[in-house]
């Protein structure tokens, strides 16, 4: 203000109290927006629950506040039983995950068969799952020990049952993937690599492909080749790292190119992606090791 400017007291009192009426609420605003702005760029990517199932188990409500707080935006759940999801029911679970600002991707549905599929997409339908996860060979097809994994019934079998419950899931308004690991990418007693004949012989319309980009790497596979032979199958990625002793890691603190894999995220016809981590050594506690992992996918350019 030009200190030539005739103004009178009551006038300078009057703009003063106009002005320290607007400052406050204009920087509210601002404040408001650079919070709407920090959010936006803070909340992505998807964690699969598997990493903290062991919290999940014990504190669902609390362990899911910790991944809202640490940037996650999707989610995708691993603890199914009695028509509940954590212990919650369908609609309980829908709603809690949206007061935290977390969306529910996929759901891990082991113990599907046959026989109860139409009740348990049912409940994933209901509790706002889009799809619908086989995470291993099921019905009792899939076997483990300590040191390696396996499957029984054959490679035909499988696409077999995959078809029909992809057809169930599609009914059921749901999308269905089936989850590898690193026995699908071998040769089988009939040198079948059952990878291979799934995509193959398994109907793209019902059935399509969550790739674990660790598990291929461990099986000596290269995922980009798959995408480049089997372009648009992989709709949901596992994101998770492997440290220089081949052990499971966070994501960014490992071996995997993880930046080449995504050039080609396109390709592949991912659409969403998890970070999982099946275990954590050396006293690192799966929450620490997802928010490590949430710097990773910043840094690397996951969005």
């Amino acid at each position: 203000m030009k200190k030539t400017l005739p103004i009178s007291i009551l006038a300078l009192a009057l703009n003063l109290f106009i002005s320290c009426k607007e400052a406050p609420s204009k920087a509210k605003e601002a404040t408001e927006t650079n919070q709407d702005v920090t959010e936006e760029v803070q909340n992505f990517g998807g964690l699969a629950l598997y990493t903290v199932r062991d919290t999940m188990g014990t504190d669902p409500k609390g362990t899911l506040k910790a991944v809202a707080a640490a940037g996650y935006k999707n989610i995708e759940s691993a603890g199914y039983a009695d028509g509940k999801f954590y212990t919650m029911s369908p609609t309980d679970f829908k709603n809690y995950v949206a007061e935290l600002g977390l969306t529910p991707i996929s759901a891990h549905q082991g113990s599907v068969t046959l026989e109860n599929a139409d009740a348990m997409m049912g409940d994933v339908k209901a509790a706002g799952f889009e799809y619908f996860v086989v995470p291993v060979p099921p019905m009792g097809l899939f076997k483990s020990d300590q040191a390696t994994m396996s499957m029984t019934g054959g490679a035909a079998n499988l696409a077999q049952i995959l078809d029909t419950l992809g057809e169930k899931a599609n009914a059921a308004g749901l999308k269905l993937l089936y989850h590898n690991h690193d026995f699908e990418f071998k040769k089988d007693g009939d040198g079948i690599v059952t990878i291979d004949y799934l995509l193959e012989n398994c109907n793209p319309e019902f059935v399509n492909f969550q790739m674990d980009l660790y598990w291929v790497t461990m099986a000596g596979a290269d995922p980009v080749a798959y995408f480049e032979k089997y372009p648009g199958r992989f709709k949901i990625w596992h994101v998770k790292d492997m440290d220089d002793q081949g052990r499971f890691a966070p994501v960014g603190t490992g071996t995997i190119d993880f930046a080449s894999i995504l050039a080609k995220k396109d390709l592949s016809g991912m659409e969403y992606y998890m970070v999982e981590q099946d275990m954590t050594f050396d006293g690192l506690k799966p929450l620490e090791a997802i928010k490590i992992s949430h710097e990773g996918l910043k840094e690397i350019g996951f969005k």
